[in-house]
């Protein structure tokens, strides 16, 4: 495994549950991030795979055959928020990355 760079995207308060965020990366990439009413912080591309848009931190977060999924706005796919696959469509898949919440600050690792 690839050791990580972490960078900090937000303070863990600034995510409200069960909404996304947005967050520009340094390789030019986007990162949909969200936080549930449970208290996780997740984090995945924010491209939509079908449609190439940028547009998966609008999605719906929800519960799709026991898996946290978060649904795409556009074609309404469902993504695995802890895997990227699509539960509606195993052709597609989205990144994922990981996330970590140090002192209030919600940081995402990427390959060093």
């Amino acid at each position: 495994m690839q050791p990580l760079s972490w960078i900090q995207i937000c303070g863990y308060d600034a995510l409200w549950p069960d909404r996304g965020s947005v967050t520009s990366l340094p390789d030019g990439a986007e990162a949909a991030v969200f936080r549930t009413f449970e208290g996780f912080v997740r984090a995945v591309g924010n491209l939509d795979p079908a449609t190439g848009a940028p547009v998966l931190s609008r999605g719906i977060i929800g519960d799709r055959r026991g898996r946290l999924v978060v649904i795409s706005p556009m074609r309404k796919q469902a993504f695995d928020l802890e895997t990227g696959e699509c539960v509606d469509d195993p052709e597609l898949s989205i990144p994922v990355y990981p996330v970590r919440v140090v002192d209030g600050t919600v940081e995402l690792g990427m390959a060093a």
